[in-house]
């Protein structure tokens, strides 16, 4: 018996070392479960999974707040001059006048739904003058959404409002259902569509921040202390113990946010040693931003008519009139009253936002409410604190406006009217950007250089635009305009002779 169990075994070293690679082993079992508890905590409390289930939504308009910024918009009105009278309504202080209508921000949140993956069973409406603390709606309200989702069956709620945690509370008390706000809607589609590392730990550190003061909604077993040995005497609740844990995972992902910082820094600085400046094109969702990207570099990203289709940022490299090259960014689209969770998880990815020279502020033409989300986004580049950049407007999908009031559009030369899907207008645009761009100013100089440098010269021709060339010998005459950085390049070969040089 004892033979039958060493040869089992082995030696005593094999034995130990078996013994070893167990505790190993074990050792980074726990690791792993304690790096992913707060994870699966989080995933325990989303409660959006929205996919093939019935919701009903709920879209509430408080006429207070409506009445408010009519007055401060008739005042403003009444301050302006008559030559200013017919100015934009977002040039008023502080957009107060800007707001989407009703009915257009009601089909906007059934879209944000279907996006999420709800099929909606009935849309609820309610206008009142304030919301209700406890519950937002009011309780006769509610009663009614009691009602909608037992005849319909609805497993969902979506709230085209922020809650409270209080607010979530009561309403979940008198629901069998999941109670969904409008930040943790857009949060699920953000989690949805988010394919790269980087967007799926930016994502999750927005999820956490938004339900870390949600946390005491959770219900009594929140409040109970743990059990078993070394948990007995005051201890921690079951709520302070998931808070330590959310906490420490928001630590954890913050680092690996900052190492996506550093990397970006790296790679920004190798760009910059051959200086490509970036344009971002920036707009509310589903303006067809996506579409325009693929339509100006041919890159062929994901062309979606649901909202926030595009997530992870995407860069390419475009060559504009002048030979000079640009990098182009397509970036995650903005939409009124985006959870500032997200604005702030999402630093690492819009820092292209932020590092962009020229930004194109990307609309839809054809929508009926476009001032509107042209102030919405506009809110959003003030507090990344770009607004003050080089804008230029893109009135993309004109081919879906009717004739009569493309001409109202055209008249417009802030604007450049564009289709994507038809690849129109393209050429004015990037002869705007030419335009605008200051870095890597545009100079014309005259060059005499020997033709065995072949390199050089085709360099100069694929890189700036040739307006005369001439051969005397076995030299090159030629007077060239493109960018200063690949012109001063070649300096040495410069024709000082000739008057018409200019730098």
């Amino acid at each position: 018996m004892t033979s039958k169990k060493a040869k089992l075994d082995g030696t005593p070293d094999q034995a130990q070392s078996r013994r070893n690679r167990g505790k190993t082993v074990r050792r980074s079992l726990v690791e792993a479960s304690e790096a992913q508890d707060a994870a699966l905590l989080a995933r325990e409390l989303r409660t959006s999974q929205t996919q093939q289930e019935l919701a009903v939504i709920v879209v509430v308009e408080f006429t207070g707040e409506l009445r408010k910024r009519k007055q401060i918009t008739a005042a403003a009105r009444l301050a302006r001059t008559a030559a200013a009278v017919m100015a934009r309504e977002e040039d008023l202080p502080g957009h107060a006048a800007s707001t989407l209508d009703f009915d257009a921000s009601r089909a906007e949140f059934e879209e944000l739904a279907r996006s999420a993956g709800a099929t909606i069973a009935a849309t609820l409406v309610q206008r009142r003058q304030r919301p209700d603390p406890s519950s937002l709606v009011g309780q006769g309200k509610l009663d009614e959404i009691v009602e909608a989702v037992a005849s319909t069956n609805a497993s969902l709620v979506l709230f085209d409002h922020d809650l409270t945690p209080s607010q979530l509370r009561n309403i979940e008390s008198r629901l069998p259902c999941h109670v969904i706000d409008r930040s943790q809607l857009i949060l699920d589609i953000f989690a949805r569509h988010a394919k790269t590392r980087e967007g799926q730990i930016q994502v999750e550190l927005a999820q956490l921040e938004y339900q870390l003061p949600r946390l005491a909604g959770r219900g009594r077993a929140m409040s109970q202390l743990g059990g078993g040995i070394g948990t007995r005497g005051p201890g921690e609740t079951q709520l302070e113990t998931d808070r330590r844990k959310i906490n420490l995972r928001i630590d954890h992902i913050k680092a690996q946010l900052d190492d996506v910082r550093r990397i970006r820094h790296q790679q920004r600085q190798r760009r910059e040693a051959v200086p490509v400046p970036v344009v971002a094109l920036v707009g509310y969702t589903n303006a067809g931003k996506s579409t325009l990207f693929n339509a100006l570099t041919e890159a062929g990203v994901l062309e979606s008519a649901r909202m926030f289709a595009t997530l992870d940022p995407k860069l390419r490299q475009l060559q504009l009139p002048s030979r000079r090259k640009i990098l182009l960014s397509d970036t995650v689209g903005f939409i009124r009253n985006l959870p500032h969770t997200l604005v702030t998880s999402f630093r690492a990815t819009l820092e292209e936002v932020e590092r962009a020279e020229i930004l194109l502020h990307v609309q839809d033409a054809a929508s009926p409410i476009r001032e509107e989300q042209k102030t919405q986004v506009e809110r959003v580049l003030a507090e990344l604190a770009v607004s003050t950049k080089p804008v230029i407007q893109v009135l993309n999908k004109v081919d879906l406006v009717p004739p009569q009031e493309l001409a109202h559009l055209s008249s417009d030369r802030e604007a450049i009217p564009v289709s994507s899907l038809q690849h129109t207008g393209l050429e004015q645009l990037l002869t705007a950007i030419d335009a605008a761009l200051v870095v890597d100013p545009l100079v014309e100089s005259s060059f005499r250089l020997p033709q065995s440098e072949g390199s050089i010269l085709a360099s100069l021709e694929g890189g700036a635009i040739i307006d005369e060339k001439r051969f005397e010998g076995n030299l090159v005459f030629l007077r060239a305009r493109g960018p200063a950085s690949l012109l001063d390049r070649y300096r040495r070969f410069r024709d000082n002779h000739d008057s018409s040089n200019q730098r």
